[in-house]
């Protein structure tokens, strides 16, 4: 396990905090998603690969920005997207049910403890979560999402990262004032974890869009 890294700061709000804020942000939740989030959701589904008839997990769907864009790629597979919050997975519902596909299913579900067998996925796929989660939990979750991948299965996570200019830590120092300002958000740097917690061919790329960093952190289950 690793320790705690010092260059995170802690998290100033609980799991029933994040579902009342999110409650309240989910009908606006798109104007910022697309504002800032855009380049790394699609850098997302770009370093997923995913291929048509996988079976795919999205973890943390929210307004289903991500889970949209996985539908068009993997309309003969399994799609699966779950949320803590149940007015997020409204409004990914509306989302696509205007669209075409069929193979899917959203339900409300918990990070920490998913509802899946052993080995079903080819792909977890995680956008802007672990920034919201206590630093000693991170192995904990990363564990669950390696349990429920087949073996050679891909993780792919975003997350507000941390970037090397002055600006990027504009959103961070808003939580520094109050939490609420920045989502409840800060920054964390996933890639250690990702290793320690058994993934091979662990990357990481840093995006910057509007001046909020996101990382984007792969790995493999061997």
């Amino acid at each position: 396990m690793l320790t705690t890294n010092s260059t995170i700061l802690p998290t100033k709000i609980n799991k029933s905090v994040i579902t009342s804020i999110y409650k309240t942000f989910a009908p606006i939740y798109d104007i910022a998603g697309l504002l800032i989030e855009t380049k790394a959701r699609q850098r997302c589904v770009e370093v997923a690969q995913i291929r048509d008839g996988e079976s795919v997990l999205e973890v943390a769907v929210g307004t289903g920005l991500t889970f949209a864009e996985i539908l068009k790629r993997n309309p003969s597979g399994r799609n699966e997207g779950i949320d803590l919050t149940k007015e997020m997975l409204e409004q990914a519902i509306r989302r696509v049910s205007n669209s075409d596909a069929k193979n899917y299913r959203l339900a409300i579900g918990d990070a920490y403890k998913l509802e899946f067998a052993d080995n079903t996925f080819d792909l977890v796929v995680n956008n802007y979560m672990f920034d919201l989660l206590p630093e000693n939990d991170f192995s904990a979750v990363l564990s669950e999402f390696k349990r429920v991948l087949r073996p050679g299965g891909r993780l792919v996570l975003v997350n507000m990262g941390k970037g090397s200019k002055w600006f990027h830590h504009i959103a961070e120092s808003l939580y520094r004032i109050n939490p609420m300002l920045a989502g409840g958000c800060r920054e964390v740097a996933l890639l250690e974890y990702v290793q320690a917690a058994g993934f091979s061919q662990a990357t990481r790329e840093f995006i910057s869009q509007m001046t909020f960093p996101s990382e984007v952190v792969y790995g493999r289950k061997p």
